[in-house]
């Protein structure tokens, strides 16, 4: 019974992973570029500061997704 404890707490955490990386995708890079296609590019923001931020948002996903990746290593056998 303590493994399957053990192993819901791993999984709950690798899914807080998951999902802060996914909000990370959606805020730092989906929606610049979806407001990039709908309202256009230019004025406030160049086109260099969105890539530079897409490129640091998918750093934090990548990074994010590699901790719940490793967080999964830690489940154990019953």
């Amino acid at each position: 019974m303590a493994n399957l404890l053990h192993n819901e707490r791993v999984k709950l955490r690798a899914m807080l992973f998951n999902a802060a990386a996914g909000a990370c995708f959606t805020v730092g890079v989906a929606a610049p570029i979806a407001a990039g296609v709908f309202y256009g590019v230019g004025g406030t923001v160049s086109l260099r500061a969105l890539a530079v931020g897409a490129i640091f948002w998918l750093g934090a996903v990548a990074g994010l997704h590699g901790l719940a990746y490793r967080a999964l290593k830690g489940l154990r056998d019953d």
